[in-house]
């Protein structure tokens, strides 16, 4: 198959022999976007970036991703500017809000959703500017994967000699096949990748099992086998991510 941009980190990704090709996607992507947003290419001083960081903001999750980065003046320079676009929404909301009736009827029927104030602050805590471009790049790789599945062999392949994925990713390749894959590609789509995460979610297992039971005195000569990094390992094979990532900072 010709490789194209995303065909090549997808098989980057399958050739890492890591517990779930998606995770390695997702911090690639990820780093990448923390290096586009404050790395030293200054993007967070071009008016459209600034204007975009401005009126998305960001989670708590990246804020803190940001702030380990390490740009002090990059993460004031976004901070200002959009704590101006911030103070401008709230003084608009505030002069614009209407108190809701304070009885207890009033209370069940109009409920705490429905106050202007709170909803507009959850819906700022749920908008992050890396978060929405992540999603959007994400879904190209899913989109991608099928792409290559349905192409030739070659992903077929990779998938029997991976370690399968998480549990998180593997749900959303269940979701993604539903429109992707017809019904005979479906036949055989199901049951190998039923089988690979099986065996490899029972893998995972056993080696936190075995760590268990290397801490019992009686097996402290017995070998490790494959369990040393068995907890990081189980816990990204349950819900993704690196626990033992050291923290991602900028490239000085």
């Amino acid at each position: 198959m010709k490789e194209t941009l995303y065909t090549i980190p997808l098989t980057d990704a399958f050739m890492a022999k890591d517990e779930c090709p998606f995770c390695f996607i997702e911090r690639s992507v990820e780093q990448d976007l923390l290096d586009f947003t404050l790395g030293s290419g200054s993007s967070y001083m071009e008016s459209d970036v600034r204007e975009a960081t401005d009126k998305a903001g960001f989670c708590r999750t990246h804020f803190k991703k940001m702030y380990d980065y390490g740009n002090t003046l990059g993460n004031a320079w976004i901070l200002k500017t959009h704590f101006e676009q911030i103070n401008k929404e709230l003084q608009s909301r505030t002069k614009m809000f209407s108190k809701g009736k304070s009885s207890l009827l009033g209370r069940i029927k109009k409920g705490e959703e429905d106050n202007s104030i709170s909803a507009w602050v959850k819906e700022r805590e749920e908008s992050c500017y890396i978060c929405s471009r992540f999603r959007d790049t994400y879904a190209r790789y899913i989109d991608t994967f099928f792409f290559m599945y349905k192409k030739d062999g070659e992903l077929t392949r990779m998938l029997k000699e991976s370690k399968g994925f998480c549990l998180y990713h593997f749900g959303d390749l269940m979701k993604a096949s539903d429109s992707a894959l017809n019904d005979k590609q479906k036949d055989t789509f199901y049951p190998l990748i039923f089988e690979l995460m099986e065996q490899n979610m029972a893998r995972v297992g056993e080696d936190v099992s075995w760590l268990v039971e290397k801490f019992d005195y009686k097996n402290k000569d017995a070998d490790w086998k494959n369990s040393r990094d068995a907890v990081q390992r189980g816990m990204q094979k349950l819900h993704g991510g690196y626990p033992a990532d050291p923290v991602y900072k900028m490239n000085k």
